[in-house]
């Protein structure tokens, strides 16, 4: 499945991305480092919607909330064909109640993310790893 992986560290992408890879998850993984570049990737259509975004929320620029913000205008076209979750090293808990304010936000991950809460994301998607035998288009 086409995956977009938002993070500013890029140690966090190194290990998460190989973590999914390992996993199964997919084979399209798409990495950023800003996420002004990844919102223009994904509300410009002209690659395919990822259907799970992994979103960092500190980030410099854009951070997470902000980027989730400027997705408010598409979440309608969004829904149901892209899932956003939230990985963050923040344990407050007004993190996790203002993901719940956010449509499009899955769930909110405690990094770093682990083999099991891979597993259980990919049970969501009953037809396995979707579009892998496509061109990834980054």
């Amino acid at each position: 499945m086409k995956t977009y992986l938002i993070d500013d560290d890029e140690l966090a992408i190194y290990l998460t991305e190989h973590l999914l890879r390992a996993e199964g998850f997919s084979n399209c993984i798409c990495t950023f480092q800003s996420a002004q570049e990844a919102l223009d990737k994904l509300v410009g259509r002209k690659q395919a919607i990822p259907q799970v975004v992994f979103l960092d929320l500190n980030m410099p620029l854009m951070d997470g909330w902000q980027f989730l913000d400027a997705l408010t205008p598409y979440q309608e076209a969004l829904r149901g064909t892209c899932r956003i979750y939230i990985l963050t090293s923040s344990l407050a808990l007004n993190d996790l109640e203002k993901s719940k304010q956010y449509n499009l936000v899955a769930g909110l991950i405690h990094k770093p993310l682990d083999s099991e809460e891979i597993r259980s994301i990919q049970s969501l998607y009953s037809d396995g790893e979707v579009g892998d035998d496509e061109p990834c288009d980054c």
